[in-house]
């Protein structure tokens, strides 16, 4: 393995600032970012991905590669949260065995973020489609997840309103600001688009570095509360996301031979959501744990994906 590889993300400041925030809870320290300033840095780097990747998609021209892409990114999103529920729900009730399936058949759109810096570093860069494939892989897992508590759920004062579930997945804040972001972009001409350059391009490290520095203090404050849950979440967080991510980055090479977007496949099946998913389980599915599912793919699942899964994944569509 080229550990170079490992030892330049492992050194990414970006990174360096999600550790730091870690530290800063174990210090005991007062250092926080403000909620309404985290929610505003978060909303942004999902403008400037789709900004930017609309633009980039404006430059491509629609192919049936692209359509098999996308269909692909939907049947990851799909088969992901039905085969982890039944792995589940043999050590955990219906309940978080759905939220958890959910969660990691959903995508992290911060990792996204992240894996697209990464790139950057490669002096590679991602193309368009891939923006908008993401998007269309947060909503379908969500809908699978409630749908398979429903099934399994015994309990009939629990029974979850299938619509709901479905006209929230799709109109969730998230969703609905990194796609219209993307046809924002997709529209705009480049003299347009340059206009705003200073904003989407070249404010987004130091935004992300930031908004890292957050996720590392909420990670850091739920980690002692997780492990009282014992070693199955904590193994599960670890083994699946890297299994789901090496899968999918050898058998990409059957739909594209683009090393970028085959790493970016990789990233979003190894990735979990712990924006999105959170949202649709409080309303949805309110007995599902949030301080199991939430601690799973923010603690441990995302610092895991952006320090050993990155070159992990890199390596290996690389070498097949």
């Amino acid at each position: 393995m080229n550990f170079n590889l490992l030892i330049e993300n492992l050194t990414n400041p970006a990174l360096l600032f999600f550790v730091l925030g870690i530290v800063a809870v174990y210090l005991k320290s007062d250092l926080e970012i403000p909620p309404n300033s985290s929610k505003f840095i978060s909303l942004y780097l999902l403008f400037a991905i789709g900004f930017k990747g609309g633009q980039e998609l404006s430059h491509e021209t629609f192919t049936s590669e692209i359509a098999w892409s996308m269909i692909f990114g939907i049947f990851i999103s799909l088969i992901i949260p039905l085969y982890t529920f039944f792995i589940l729900k043999k050590k955990l009730n219906v309940f978080d065995a759905g939220a958890i399936a959910a969660a990691y058949g959903s995508v992290s759109a911060v990792t996204f973020v992240t894996a697209v810096s990464y790139l950057e570093s490669q002096q590679l860069i991602l193309h368009g489609h891939m923006v908008a494939i993401m998007a269309l892989m947060e909503s379908p897992a969500i809908i699978i997840g409630l749908l398979l508590i429903s099934i399994f759920n015994k309990e009939e004062t629990n029974k979850i309103n299938k619509r709901e579930v479905i006209k929230h997945s799709f109109t969730n804040g998230s969703v609905l600001l990194i796609l219209g972001s993307l046809i924002i972009g997709y529209l705009a001409n480049a003299k347009q688009a340059e206009g705003i350059k200073p904003f989407t391009n070249d404010l987004f490290k130091g935004f992300l570095a930031i908004f890292l520095l957050d996720m590392g203090i909420t990670s850091g404050k739920k980690l002692k509360s997780f492990f009282s849950f014992g070693w199955f979440p904590f193994i599960f967080a670890i083994l699946i996301p890297l299994i789901n991510g090496c899968i999918i980055a050898m058998v990409t090479s059957f739909v594209t031979q683009d090393i970028t977007n085959r790493f970016m496949f990789a990233i979003l099946a190894a990735s979990a959501s712990y924006i999105a998913v959170p949202a649709a389980m409080k309303i949805s599915a309110p007995k599902a744990n949030p301080g199991l599912f939430l601690p799973m793919a923010l603690a441990v699942t995302f610092p895991v994906n952006i320090t050993i899964g990155m070159p992990i994944y890199f390596l290996i569509v690389q070498n097949t």
